[in-house]
């Protein structure tokens, strides 16, 4: 059903996931996260395959996305990520001059990144074809966003600083992303994932004119790459403005976060690509009778067809499990 929407295919009900669904407000994960630091999770193809199952067995979700980071790609390129517990990413010695960027080697993603193949393959056998799997990757923005800030941020000024007073060195940069990102998508797909989606998590905080030199050309050399061998989704938080000009990239999907209703969404992305999202995740806090009411609504909204529902950005960690499961029921016993 997953891929069918993807493919613009009549569905009886919308097929429903949650970014974010394999991890931190199930109880389950808890218990592993107390056992494992978060890398070690990451980087055990076992690990990262029972927590990526966990949801679709818990809570029911018609696609399961593969438990990783987008982060490993930077550590990939040679450059070190810390994730500090109850602080979140952290980059000891973040790219601050056109020199460091110049001295980023050009690794290769097929043999840095192995342990995320052999991840796929695991988890693809434990779902024996229940479910289709996403396999996904940050943005050059946003992976830029942390190598050059070198951590979590509201405003992210360090890297936008960097690309107006550095602007060479930051498409030098974001190319570099690019390329080691293309390699590891493809990979991705010939170790079994069936769709990959792209996460613009800090690209609403450029400008438009800004998001279109620093974001979005990215985004479009992935999606030209990949689209011929898989379904893509492009994920950009905050950058509504961009569905318009994205919906003609050969994009399968479009994410929309919950800024944004559904009929602003679909007249701005047209009819002719999927639209995915778009509750608000912090909306899971509400009771369920009324987060049950306002899927309906949500869906009504979007259409059955050429949609797939979804939060707006990824779960949060104080949702109770049930008010999950009462989101995806929700979908499930969708009438119109």
């Amino acid at each position: 059903m997953f891929l069918k929407a993807l493919k613009g295919e009549e569905v009886s009900r919308p097929p429903v996931w949650m970014m974010r669904q394999a991890g931190r407000y199930l109880p389950d994960f808890m218990k592993l996260k107390a056992k494992y630091d978060f890398f070690t999770r990451c980087r055990t193809p076992e690990l990262a395959a029972e927590i990526t199952v966990m949801p679709i067995h818990q809570i029911g979700p018609d696609a399961a996305i593969l438990f990783s980071d987008i982060l490993v790609i930077p550590q990939a390129m040679g450059i070190d990520v810390e994730m500090r517990p109850d602080f979140g990413p952290y980059v000891p010695n973040p790219i601050r001059t056109p020199q460091m960027v110049a001295d980023i080697p050009q690794n290769d993603a097929k043999v840095e990144l192995q342990y995320v193949y052999d991840a796929i393959k695991v988890t693809k056998q434990m779902l024996n074809d229940e479910v289709p799997l996403i396999g996904f990757a940050g943005s050059p923005w946003t992976i830029m966003c942390y190598a050059v800030e070198g951590r979590g941020s509201k405003t992210f000024d360090k890297a936008k600083g960097f690309c107006f007073q550095y602007p060479e060195a930051a498409h030098v940069l974001l190319q570099k992303i690019t390329d080691i990102t293309i390699d590891y998508l493809k990979e991705k797909v010939k170790a079994g994932v069936d769709a990959i989606q792209v996460f613009d998590s800090w690209g609403g905080l450029l400008s438009p004119a800004d998001y279109n030199k620093f974001s979005k050309p990215y985004i479009d050399q992935i999606t030209g790459a990949i689209k011929d061998i898989s379904p893509v989704i492009v994920f950009g938080k905050g950058c509504w403005y961009a569905l318009d000009d994205y919906s003609k990239t050969g994009v399968s999907a479009l994410g929309v976060d919950w800024t944004l209703n559904p009929k602003m969404a679909r007249q701005l992305a047209g009819d002719k690509v999927t639209l995915q999202g778009n509750f608000d995740p912090a909306r899971l806090l509400s009771p369920i009778p009324e987060i049950k009411s306002m899927v309906k609504e949500m869906i009504d909204g979007f259409g059955v067809n050429r949609y797939i529902a979804n939060l707006g950005h990824g779960i949060l960690p104080h949702i109770p499990v049930d008010h999950a499961k009462a989101f995806v029921d929700a979908v499930k016993e969708y009438k119109k």
